[in-house]
């Protein structure tokens, strides 16, 4: 769902490089292990619970993420390059 593309996109090109090996394991159950991808954008915005075993430092991670304090323009995924950019 475009929601999702959008937001977990945005918040993998700001975050993902800092994370620690677990906290990026824990990111990788959030976003593959879950059947319904509107629950991981209910969880996000706080609109819903998230189960017990993805209430966690990445969970919190994405849901201030998602309140977008900056007010930035998330209308659209990042370009990839960023990809290949040195740390």
């Amino acid at each position: 769902m475009l929601e999702n593309c959008i937001l977990l996109s945005l918040f993998a090109k700001e975050n993902l490089n800092r994370m620690s090996e677990q906290q990026l394991n824990r990111y990788d159950r959030l976003i593959n292990e879950p059947s319904n991808d509107w629950d991981i954008y209910y969880w996000a915005t706080e609109a819903k619970p998230p189960p017990a075993e993805f209430e966690n430092d990445v969970m919190t991670m994405l849901r201030d993420f998602a309140k977008n304090k900056k007010k930035e323009q998330r209308l659209r995924q990042p370009d990839l390059e960023y990809l290949f950019e040195p740390p």
